[in-house]
């Protein structure tokens, strides 16, 4: 289990990047959304021993992580944002310059191991192309396959889904699921379907905080029956109404928001899911929701 308490971290500039933050999770996948800047990649580097907080406390498998590095990074499976690579070594001998690194010393066993994770990440038929050639979605597949190397307990994916054709995003649920069975696998990504589709639990990050955390079902519950879609051009809205969403359907502008109850004519319910959630948070915290809903705000779904 992780566990993290009053994480605190300004850099030299007076970024405050974290603030305060506290969190629990065990086995499976937890989810950070959040905009650019939220504090979600410094966070996981935190997390992963990469720079040293201010102030706070963080604990694995009953592991005091700031006091023992070296006992999180033996099982640590870590995906940043951006990776280099060495420009010349293929796939399979990066693979295995890693493995070795990682203490894999087992020749037979580091093969065995090498070649699945080419199989599960359908990297096996480039492995001996050069990295550095390799396009963004297979260059982020070998840094998945890179971060699984040792069977990591704790793994940190940063954005892994970026660059990503929709099969490559499917193939890497897939895979997402199955290794988090018996892992605790920390999801950051902007791609609140993503989120939405792999994780128990979630928490949305702004300014270095968590504003809103809990079961994903749980905080999709409240919004049952508040979501509405009209299409075309949106005509004068009443003043509890908050526009979550302008988007685009064959052309058409399709328009999302959130209502107590059906604003008028032209409106029909629709299914509430996380990114309306997030949404509505991101609009909560800018100010931007009226009084009547600003007063269910963060509480109501903060506490789900």
């Amino acid at each position: 289990m992780l566990q993290i308490h009053q994480l605190n971290k300004t850099y030299p500039d007076g970024t405050a990047a974290l603030r305060g933050l506290d969190l629990s999770a065990s086995c499976g996948i937890f989810g950070l959304l959040g905009p650019n800047g939220a504090g979600k990649s410094s966070l996981l580097r935190t997390i992963a021993t990469l720079q040293q907080p201010d102030s706070g406390q963080i604990s694995f498998n009953g592991v005091d992580v700031l006091q023992q590095p070296q006992q999180l990074r033996c099982q640590l499976g870590y995906l940043p944002q951006e990776f280099g690579v060495y420009p010349h070594l293929s796939c399979h001998a990066l693979l295995e310059h890693i493995a070795v690194l990682k203490g894999l010393t087992d020749r037979r066993s580091r093969q065995q191991q090498i070649e699945l994770l080419l199989a599960q990440t359908n990297l096996t038929e480039v492995a001996h192309k050069a990295v550095a050639h390799f396009s963004g979605g297979m260059r982020q597949r070998f840094g998945i396959a890179q971060a699984l190397l040792g069977d990591p307990k704790l793994l940190i994916l940063d954005e892994p889904s970026a660059g990503l054709d929709p099969l490559e995003r499917q193939q890497l649920h897939n895979l997402l699921a199955e290794i988090s069975r018996d892992r605790l696998v920390l999801l950051s990504s902007h791609i609140v379907d993503d989120i939405e589709q792999l994780c128990q639990q979630v928490a949305i990050m702004l300014q270095g905080r968590f504003v809103v955390q809990g079961d994903t079902s749980a905080l999709i519950t409240p919004l049952q029956g508040h979501i509405w879609l009209y299409s075309g051009e949106l005509p004068p809205l009443p003043p509890k109404v908050q526009l979550l969403q302008r988007s685009y359907l064959r052309g058409v502008p399709q328009l999302r928001l959130y209502a107590a109850e059906c604003p008028g004519d032209g409106f029909y319910a629709a299914t509430a899911s996380l990114q309306d959630c997030y949404f509505l948070t991101l609009a909560s915290f800018a100010g931007q929701l009226p009084a009547v809903l600003a007063a269910n705000k963060p509480q109501e779904l903060s506490s789900c």
